[in-house]
């Protein structure tokens, strides 16, 4: 009987760890903070192509990933109570019951001040300001905004356009032009990827006194209005690292076409105002801006 206790005991401990990882990473929002990091990458690669950095490369990352998992952890404490009312968020780890509010704490204190010394020591004060900044405006301004006004939307974008900058900060020292075009880019581009969120989540959201659309109106084409004006916005300011002869002609082109494809889809949503054109734009989204960000990158180092 014992080398089947064992199996058995051996199965309930991996049963164990793996339901554990599965709520920290529901915790910090992986998938979200995995992309965040990305566009950090990426402000770094366009501020200076790798040779040899490899190592303050990857500090980047991990300082970055950090900073951005606490002001997602901060962000799930304080809406522990409207999560468990939409069936979206209802299972994450605190709604549940499945982890005590300490041990949230505890994570996003750690993974917040780890993230942030990080910066400071690897790089330079003002990448830990901003790393700071982000996390702070995120976790404890956007959040309490959310069940307030739609502007939280806007003030949301701040932050949330902020890691490519940290990115380039890294690099350079300073917050340049540069920096500013790559901020405008990822700025412009979270207003229709989060009203395609709040489009298809709009009575889940109501479950939780949230109201996140632009118009008032809800799903009509007064606010698909919004949607196409913020999508084409894109087309300009996705150049403007080409007319800052940061990129050259190559990304320009994809970045056109990507900002072309992405404006197309906002007016199909405007004209079935449809949860599928919806569902449509919000991939459309979650393309365009890796596929920008990489095309800015390969088109600078090539």
């Amino acid at each position: 009987m014992q080398p089947t206790l064992t199996s058995a005991n051996n199965q309930a401990l991996t049963e164990q760890r793996t339901g554990l990882w599965k709520d920290l990473s529901a915790l910090v929002k992986l998938r979200l903070s995995t992309i965040v990091v990305f566009s950090a990458g990426m402000g770094y690669l366009l501020a200076a192509p790798l040779s040899g950095e490899w190592p303050s490369f990857l500090l980047l990352l991990l300082g970055g990933f950090l900073v951005t998992a606490s002001a997602n952890a901060l962000n799930e404490i304080i809406e522990r109570d409207t999560d468990a009312f939409m069936t979206r968020t209802a299972n994450r780890p605190l709604p549940s019951g499945r982890m005590a509010m300490g041990t949230a704490l505890l994570v996003a204190g750690f993974a917040g001040v780890g993230g942030v010394a990080l910066l400071w020591w690897a790089f330079q004060p003002l990448t830990a300001l901003l790393g700071a900044l982000s996390l702070l405006s995120y976790a404890f301004i956007y959040t309490p905004m959310k069940r307030i006004s739609p502007v939280a939307v806007f003030i949301g974008a701040i932050p949330g356009a902020i890691p490519p900058v940290i990115g380039w900060v890294a690099v350079t020292g300073s917050v340049g032009p540069e920096a500013m075009a790559l901020f405008a880019i990822q700025f412009f581009w979270q207003f229709p990827h989060f009203w395609a969120i709040a489009w298809l989540s709009r009575e889940d959201y109501a479950k939780a006194g949230f109201d996140l659309l632009p118009d008032a109106s809800g799903r009509t084409r007064a606010t698909a209005v919004h949607i196409i004006i913020y999508a084409a916005i894109l087309l300009p300011v996705g150049l403007l690292p080409f007319w800052m002869g940061l990129t050259g002609w190559v990304s320009a082109a994809v970045v056109s076409v990507t900002g072309l494809a992405f404006t197309f889809q906002a007016i199909r949503l405007y004209q079935t105002c449809a949860l599928k054109e919806a569902r449509s734009l919000l991939f459309g989204s979650f393309a365009y801006l890796p596929i920008v960000l990489l095309a800015l990158v390969l088109d600078k180092i090539a």
